[in-house]
């Protein structure tokens, strides 16, 4: 008969639509407004008897809590509106102090039945949610600089290794490196060996003051690849840091030549946020100095973990961070914490060659963050502020190599399985190439993005209400079947935006504004080849086989070109333009199954498979 689906054809689509809105439910809960608790440093750690003393804190000054929760040595209390929020983040900002990160945030209620489906709301961009905003300078010349630095350790290694004797190995002003020798024999074999072994160097020879000099310069290939290298390497170890840290749909991009754009949607506080990104750093690989070692190569460092604990360490840097491929906590024969390290071929060769001689010796992994603060100064009567740069390294770990160390090797010597895992979590997301400096900052308030919202969803509405009335006075009974398709595409299209975790923004709901009005047009394809179908003079039942039939090309056609415009769209685009192609790409997809099938499946239940004399259309 016609106009009839079989049985599983329906109990499919049926099967789909109630899949959709089992995971488009979650968008109907709103976000709880609650404050993230985070210890500024490893050694702070949030815990339940601190929970209990901020809940008494808020108490006491009358802010209603709706609940806390604590997980993974993170903090979460939530509130019943924003009001209750910012009066208790400054309460316990001066509970906790300094020691721990107080941040604004949003937190999903999404029940627990859906969740443990894996289903969860769309993620909100930073125009709709409220955050922070940051733009990052990388440091392009430091990073030169600072793989000058290692390429000087490692020069004087191969030097020593070869019984070259050198008086010293000095920085020129213009960055180059300059090997002082006593005899120019000396000198010109050092220039062979560096030349072959050193093909990034521009090596030459000079004399002056009596004495020989082999000059290192980077080549210009060779600066751009060190440049390339560390912006990519800080936009990796960015994303992973903020990653780990649980901050929502981060946006983490490069802007130009040397800058970085981080955006952190839900955190409200800019000065928490920034010490987020402050966690970034890189790490050095040294040797504890023997005892009596000469200050001038040595240096002392404390603890980042045990205040007040110290460790003097060779000048010379093994390998850094970035030669760390990959990293793993476990626990060794005895029960006993440690980390698996992988190093790159680079990393391997260097420490394999540093820790020939250095078996039963300690060797240091030292945290170094790059950090700015502001001072103020008095000049001709008015406070100026100036930004001071300055270096803070720590030791996270110092323990004894117990043979010679290649790609991969161990660090043992821990105090316990969370410093091993905190340790390994920092390695695998890498090091900084570069330091990074804070250039622009803005906050996008949440009532900002709460408006945002308000706006979208009313356009939406607008929108998807003038079609459902035009589709009612023109099309009747079939406008009432597409009205319906039409709604059961926007669950469809919100469903897979949430499977997906994609970002809606505010020119994603832009683009499911367009949806609306793109996937009525299927159906008014096929409504309208059914009115000329029956002015033809072909029965109901034929007519509406002929236009479904006969409209898919058309329709199929129309909707693959708009899909690959959204395609090229979103491979090009950035930003919102990507935001814009998401979402029109996916409400294609969801309009020609809604418009196509589902339409098709309504119409058959209306009138397939019976005797009837006219279409009310």
């Amino acid at each position: 008969m016609l106009n009839r689906y079989p049985l599983w054809k329906n109990l499919l689509i049926l099967f789909v639509l109630v899949f959709g809105g089992l995971y488009a439910a979650p968008n109907i809960y709103p976000d709880d407004y609650a404050i993230q608790l985070t210890g500024s440093r490893d050694v702070f750690q949030v815990d339940q008897p601190l929970i209990d003393k901020v809940t008494a804190a808020l108490e006491r000054q009358n802010v209603a809590i709706k609940s806390t929760e604590l997980e993974n040595k993170h903090g979460l209390i939530r509130f019943a509106d924003g009001e209750a929020q910012l009066k208790a983040k400054d309460i316990i900002s001066r509970v906790v102090g300094d020691d721990y990160v107080v941040a604004l945030n949003l937190a999903p209620t999404t029940p627990d039945w859906l969740t443990s489906i894996g289903a969860g709301p769309m993620k909100l961009g930073l125009d709709l949610r409220g955050g922070v905003h940051f733009l990052l300078e990388v440091d392009l010349p430091k990073a030169v600089s600072q793989k000058l630095e290692n390429y000087a350790s490692e020069i004087k290694g191969r030097l020593r290794e070869e019984r070259l004797r050198y008086r010293k190995l000095e920085t020129l002003e213009n960055g180059a490196l300059a090997v002082k020798f006593a005899k120019a024999e000396v000198r010109d074999t050092a220039v062979d060996l560096l030349r072959k072994e050193f093909q990034e160097f521009l090596v030459s020879a000079d004399e002056r003051d009596g004495s020989f000099f082999a000059v290192i310069n980077l080549t210009e290939q060779a600066v751009r690849d060190i440049e390339t290298y560390a912006i990519k390497q800080n936009l990796t170890t960015l994303r992973n840091r903020v990653n780990e840290l649980g901050v929502a749909e981060p946006l983490v991009q490069r802007q130009g030549r040397n800058r970085i754009v981080v955006q952190l949607p839900g955190i409200q506080d800019t000065a928490a946020a920034k010490r987020i990104i402050g966690k970034t750093a890189t790490l050095e690989f040294r040797l504890e100095a023997k005892p009596g070692a000469s200050s001038a190569r040595t240096e002392v460092y404390e603890f980042r973990s045990e205040l007040g604990r110290k460790a003097t360490l060779e000048k010379d840097i093994i390998i850094k961070g970035d030669n760390v491929a990959n990293a793993q906590a476990s626990f060794d024969e005895n029960g006993q914490p440690q980390v698996n390290i992988t190093l790159d071929s680079k990393g391997g060769e260097l420490m394999a060659r540093t820790t020939k001689n250095a078996v039963q010796r300690r060797m240091a992994v030292l945290f170094v963050e790059d950090k700015e603060r502001t001072v103020y100064k008095t000049v001709e009567g008015e406070q100026v502020a100036e930004k001071i740069r300055y270096q803070e390294k720590g030791i996270i770990s110092l323990a004894t190599i117990q043979s010679v160390l290649g790609n991969q090797f161990r660090i043992t010597g821990l105090d316990g399985a969370g410093e091993s895992s905190e340790l390994a979590l920092l390695l695998r997301a890498g090091a900084l190439a570069a330091p990074i400096y804070f250039v622009e900052e803005r906050t996008v308030g949440p009532s900002l993005g709460a408006q945002n919202i308000e706006m979208g969803v009313t356009s939406v509405q607008i929108g998807l209400g003038l079609v459902l009335v035009f589709m009612i006075l023109y099309y009747r009974v079939f406008g009432v079947l597409a009205n319906i398709a039409l709604s059961l595409n926007l669950m469809m299209l919100i469903a897979v935006m949430s499977m997906l975790s994609a970002t809606l923004t505010l020119p994603g709901i832009a683009g499911i504004v367009l949806t609306v009005g793109m996937a009525v047009d299927a159906n008014v394809l096929i409504f309208s080849r059914i009115k000329e179908e029956l002015k033809n003079g072909l029965p109901p039942q034929s007519a509406i086989n002929a236009g479904f039939g006969r409209a898919f090309t058309t329709i199929f056609d129309a909707n693959i070109t708009t899909l690959l415009a959204a395609v090229i769209l979103f491979a090009m685009g950035t930003g919102p333009v990507k935001g814009f192609a998401v979402t029109l790409s996916v409400g294609i997809l969801t309009s020609m199954f809604t418009a196509i099938l589902v339409t098709r499946a309504l119409v058959n239940l209306a009138y397939g498979g019976r005797q009837i004399s006219k279409l009310s259309i």
